[in-house]
């Protein structure tokens, strides 16, 4: 189903293939951060939201295990979360 919120975050996962390395960016920042600090980071800008949301972007070649731990987060915060795709 999709729905309507509107996301105030997005977190992008980005493959790097030949390294099979992943690195993960808020808000379109070009500086990475860690796995491990995204959930403080959604935290820290969702708190004072209503309706907390985030879309998460991820290419065709990032594992859906990365894309189920960002879920994950949502689920522990209570989060909506929203999974863009690219249009056909």
């Amino acid at each position: 189903n999709q729905i309507s919120a509107k996301a105030t975050v997005s977190v992008s996962i980005k493959h790097y293939q030949k390294s099979n390395t992943f690195s993960y960016h808020i808000n379109g920042k070009e500086k990475p951060i860690k796995f491990s600090e995204v959930e403080e980071a959604l935290q820290s800008i969702l708190q004072e939201e209503d309706d907390p949301t985030f879309s998460i972007y991820a290419d065709k070649t990032v594992p859906i295990e990365n894309v189920v731990d960002l879920m994950n987060i949502a689920k522990r915060n209570k989060y909506k979360v929203i999974l863009a795709t690219s249009p056909e």
